[in-house]
């Protein structure tokens, strides 16, 4: 990583050429390629393709994992900037060469474990006061948690009228909106596991899978079914 990247605010329009893949456990992270603007958040993380010219800025609190790939030696599959969703194994991962001194550069398992993030996950940005960041987090960490705002608000000392407004307007979306995209990127790594779609459902939290495929349905335009095997179909073309 270069070391002018941690400028105060962000990083003027650049180029690499090499692969990047952009990783914020914590904070929030705005960069933006070929007039787009990508939005990174401990769920949300960026491939930028060798040759893409792109710029940065970012909460001055943000914590920034990088890792850079030949891209003579990387096949990269994306020719622009794209937004994946971050699994728990790659959080984990990214984490832990973070704090190794041993980490090597331009390997070829973290390229390979990289690249199994998912470019479909749904926007999901990141709320900032205490009640609806502990709420984003926990719910992270177990998306199948059944609490409403009501429930979350007495547990957390807060109402949940304040609970809902910081969700709001935070975020962009209801409590419940949040909490259902959130449920639909988890959604997409165990599927792509090989799940049975009713048991992705009741892993990720939806009361039903009827329930399940329809929201999906709504946010991805296709059936879990349909999706799978789209993805089955693609990798088996590639490969």
């Amino acid at each position: 990583m270069d070391e002018d990247f941690i400028a105060a605010g962000g990083h003027p329009p650049h180029v690499h050429a090499f692969h990047q893949f952009l990783y914020v456990p914590i904070g929030r992270i705005v960069v933006t390629a070929c007039e787009r603007e990508h939005e990174l958040t401990p769920s949300v993380a960026l491939w930028i393709p060798a040759g893409v010219w792109h710029s940065a800025r970012f909460d001055s609190d943000s914590l920034i994992a990088v890792e850079d790939f030949d891209a003579g030696l990387h096949a990269l599959p994306y020719t622009e900037a794209t937004t994946v969703n971050a699994t728990a194994e790659q959080r984990r991962l990214l984490l832990a060469r973070m704090r190794s001194s041993e980490a090597s550069e331009d390997d070829p398992a973290v390229f390979a474990a990289l690249c199994a993030a998912h470019r479909d996950c749904l926007p999901l940005p990141q709320p900032t006061s205490r009640a609806a960041s502990t709420v984003a987090r926990e719910l992270a960490r177990t998306p199948a948690d059944p609490r409403t705002a009501t429930e979350w608000a007495e547990d957390l000392y807060t109402s949940s009228t304040s609970l809902r407004r910081a969700f709001r307007t935070e975020t962009g979306l209801a409590f419940s909106e949040w909490r259902t995209r959130l449920r639909l990127n988890h959604s997409l790594e165990l599927l792509g596991q090989g799940h049975l779609v009713g048991v992705v459902a009741a892993r990720v939290g939806f009361v039903s899978t009827n329930g399940y495929i329809l929201a999906f349905r709504r946010h991805f335009g296709q059936t879990p079914g349909a999706y799978t095997k789209r993805s089955v179909d693609s990798y088996a073309a590639v490969g």
